[in-house]
């Protein structure tokens, strides 16, 4: 159950983690971190791995983004 839920909140993440590579809305990506590790924790606690490797992939995704914008925009 927690993978699932996992995986929910990384798709949730991850809808606002894809406009967010658009310039100048670099900022929505500090909204999705919070977001982003609650999935990675719920994901934790789970006995699969499936729903924390979405969620750090999502994670990579926007930290990437926030480094090559210069974590503003």
């Amino acid at each position: 159950m927690l993978n699932a839920l996992a995986y929910i909140i990384g798709l949730i993440s991850l809808i606002i983690v894809i406009p967010a590579q658009i310039p100048l809305l670099g900022w929505a990506n500090w909204l999705a971190l919070p977001v982003i590790v609650t999935g990675i924790i719920l994901g934790a606690l789970s006995s699969k791995d499936g729903g924390r490797n979405f969620c750090l992939v999502v994670l990579l995704i926007a930290g990437v983004r926030l480094a090559l914008g210069g974590g503003l925009i």
